[in-house]
């Protein structure tokens, strides 16, 4: 069983509105798709969990023409969750069908990121996953971040934490930000990951609490 961890780059007049809505302003780090059903009548719903504040993210949602049905639900940090109903346009039926194809199995979350790529996780047999890349719609740059055998990939403590959680923690290990005594700080952290030092804390904090929630689950050793 092989897996497959892509980046899809996008031109910003191929991203969906929501996910440039994302690249585009402050104080957003990811959308990340969570789960989807599959097409009724040419419209999906999905459930997204967005990092970043609601009211600016709202305010613009309720302006595209695409989406019919949107709920959202705050949390208590400054993140919300987001149900969506909406019609799937032609390059998205294109691309969702690539990697939605018999034999091929997807691994949530999918990370539509303030750095305009969509990030993905796919399983299956090889030359199914070979065949999803070469049937990415055209304009679409597929970059293969890794690939190879699926095993007991993402299992085990840290197995949640996303994507960019785990760069913060690798940058916070090769910095020394875990050092004792410290010799790495936030803002080392924040300039590895290009992003603000506040941004660097606040992932190293949600993958701490991560890992301390994994440890605390499965109890004493």
């Amino acid at each position: 069983m092989r897996y497959l961890r892509i980046a899809v780059h996008q031109d910003a007049g191929d991203r969906h509105p929501m996910h440039e809505f994302v690249v585009e302003r402050e104080g957003y780090v990811a959308s990340r798709l969570l789960e989807y059903t599959p097409p009724v009548e040419g419209t999906r719903s999905f459930l997204f969990h967005i990092e970043g504040p609601v009211e600016p993210y709202q305010s613009v949602l309720g302006e595209v023409g695409r989406v019919l049905d949107y709920e959202l639900s705050s949390c208590p940090d400054e993140s919300f969750y987001l149900y969506v109903r909406e019609q799937l346009r032609g390059r998205d039926r294109e691309f969702i069908g690539a990697f939605s194809q018999p034999g091929l199995v997807g691994v949530m979350p999918v990370e539509y990121r303030a750095d305009g790529t969509i990030r993905m996780t796919v399983v299956g047999p090889a030359d199914r996953l070979q065949a999803a890349v070469e049937e990415t719609p055209d304009g679409m740059d597929v970059e293969v971040l890794e690939v190879g055998e699926y095993g007991d990939r993402g299992l085990g403590v840290g197995g949640d934490l996303t994507e960019r959680q785990y760069e913060a923690v690798v940058a916070g290990v090769e910095v020394g930000y875990y050092d004792t005594p410290r010799e790495g700080t936030v803002s080392d952290v924040g300039e590895r990951l290009d992003c603000a030092p506040g941004t660097a804390a606040e992932l190293l904090r949600r993958a701490e609490r991560s890992v301390m929630r994994s440890v605390v689950d499965s109890g004493p050793f």
